[in-house]
């Protein structure tokens, strides 16, 4: 009989840890993220947007966070750079050519451990029609239950920061005076779906 329990005990142990484990997934909470990128502007400045209204998708796996995965759209139309003409400028066909191409998208395709609470996330970058790889160096800022105000649920919060250069997305209007460079820092909020 005792060792029917400790077979049943250690069943049920095995499947929490299992429970406890298993990869969740998590919606993007545009209300609380910020995808930021600045460029320089003939030496003199370095200006900042936002893309916002961001749309995404993580599945996290607290045990194993190399099996994790990301995905995201970024519709133009979020586009703010703080200057409404520079707006308009940005989404013209000189740039991102935003009635052509409406969307920036990220899928990850490979994550790798670069320390404690940090990730390197490299995935396909898509903008203006092309796509190339990009790696992210991930910081993760913490898991744990939301406040009410913001729905109660299970959320999980990073930083990411990188750089892609625009050329290679065939966006070369202005270079070099406005820099090829592009570097990007992403403050990301997700809730358990």
């Amino acid at each position: 009989m005792r060792a029917l329990r400790y077979v049943a005990l250690a069943g049920l142990l095995a499947a929490a840890g299992t429970a406890a484990a298993a990869p969740v997934t998590y919606k993007l909470d545009p209300g609380h993220t910020m995808v930021l990128f600045s460029w320089n502007h003939f030496g003199f400045s370095n200006p900042s947007a936002n893309l916002g209204q961001v749309d995404g998708t993580l599945v996290y796996d607290e045990a194993a966070p190399t099996k994790s995965t990301v995905e995201a759209t970024l519709p133009l139309t979020g586009l703010d750079t703080f200057v409404p003409k520079l707006d308009e400028h940005m989404k013209s066909a000189d740039f991102l050519d935003a009635a052509k191409y409406p969307n920036v998208t990220f899928k990850s395709t490979k994550v790798t451990e670069a320390g404690k609470g940090k990730l390197k996330v490299t995935g396909d970058l898509t903008v203006h029609g092309v796509t190339k790889p990009v790696t992210l160096d991930v910081s993760f800022y913490g898991a744990g239950k939301a406040p009410q105000q913001m729905g109660g649920g299970e959320q999980v919060g990073f930083e990411a920061k990188g750089s892609i250069k625009r050329s290679e997305f065939n966006i070369g209007y202005g270079i070099p005076m406005v820099s090829d460079e592009v570097k990007l820092k992403i403050v990301a909020a997700f809730l358990k779906k």
